[in-house]
Order: structure tokens, then C-alpha cells, then sequence
């Protein structure tokens, strides 16, 4: 657009608008809340530039881009029906599992500070089970001594359960001896 003889340069490409004024784009990987890999979804302007295509979320959905999902949707569906199968063998490894963590406590069993989910991770990577912390779904910090039922959340349709057990440290329990 030309003002005043020159032309104005913007910093980003244009994005295509879909029918309902947001963006179009096609999901490269599935993103909660939102959409399954292979999908065209549409969504505002600042989320796309923003987040998805930046992240590799998503890519512009052109004609090309549609005709070649369809194509290769049967293998998607099956590499998605794969993944699902192991998310939901890991959830029942998970559910045989039973961690200890150690915390400092006082006499009545409250913790002097609290467990939290980088704890339960640290836990769980010393018993060979990798997770990110944004997958344990705490209702708040475990925060007394005890048992605990803390929920994994692995997938959109795959959810864990995982014992956890706070105990009070072991030099506190010679000292109490």
C-alpha cells in the first residue's frame, strides 16, 4: 500500500482468513484443546503468528497442504493409534508404581515445606520413568505426611495414577528413637 509515494513494509507475511475472520491453519502436532495433528483448524491472527507457527505447531493450510493430509491420513491414524498404545502402556506401568519421597516434618506430620511436582519427577526419574513436570496434575502441594494419589496426565484421552509416599526423613527418625 502506497502512502506519501512509498510503500509501507510489514513484518510479517500476510496470513489467508478463514470463514469465520481467524486464521486457517493445519495442525503439524496435536495440541490440547484445540485440535489432532492433521486437522485444519481456525483460530485468531495473534495465535497463529504468535504461538503456532512459530512453535511448529502448525503451517498454513493450502490447498496443497489439505491433499496431502487426505493422503496420508490412514498412516497418521495409525502412527496416532500407535503413540496412544504406548502412552497407555506407560499408564499402567505408572499405576504399579509406588514412590517414596523423603521430607522434613514435625511431630504432628506436617511438612515443613511441601512436595510439589518437580519432586515427584525427580522420584520418578530415579525409578527410570521420564516426565515432564506440566504432566503431574496436583490438586495443590502435598503438604502433610501420608498417602497420596497423584494424577499423570500422559494424553488428551490417556490419564495415570501414580502412589505417592511422603515420609519423614530418616535422620529425623533416629533422633525420635
Amino acid at each position: 500500500m502506497p502512502r506519501n509515494g512509498r510503500t509501507i513494509k510489514r513484518p510479517y507475511k500476510r496470513l489467508p482468513k478463514g470463514e469465520n475472520g481467524g486464521i486457517q491453519l493445519l495442525l503439524i502436532h496435536n495440541v490440547e484443546h484445540l485440535g489432532k495433528q492433521g486437522e485444519i483448524i481456525e483460530v485468531k491472527p495473534g495465535y497463529a503468528r504468535n504461538y503456532l507457527l512459530p512453535q511448529g505447531m502448525a503451517t498454513i493450510a493450502t490447498e496443497h497442504h489439505k491433499r496431502m493430509v487426505e493422503k496420508h491420513r490412514e498412516k497418521l491414524r495409525a502412527l496416532e493409534l500407535e503413540k496412544l498404545k504406548s502412552y497407555q502402556d506407560l499408564a499402567n506401568e505408572l499405576g504399579k508404581q509406588s514412590i517414596t519421597i523423603e521430607a522434613n516434618a514435625n511431630d504432628e506430620g506436617h511438612l515443613y515445606g511441601s512436595v510439589g511436582a518437580s519432586e515427584i519427577i525427580a522420584s520418578l526419574k530415579e525409578a527410570g520413568f521420564t516426565l515432564a513436570t506440566d504432566q503431574i496434575r496436583l490438586e495443590g502441594p502435598l503438604r502433610e505426611l501420608g498417602l497420596y494419589t497423584v494424577k499423570i496426565h500422559l494424553h488428551s484421552e490417556v490419564d495415570a495414577a501414580l502412589k505417592v509416599w511422603v515420609v519423614p526423613t530418616a535422620s529425623e527418625e533416629a533422633t525420635a528413637s
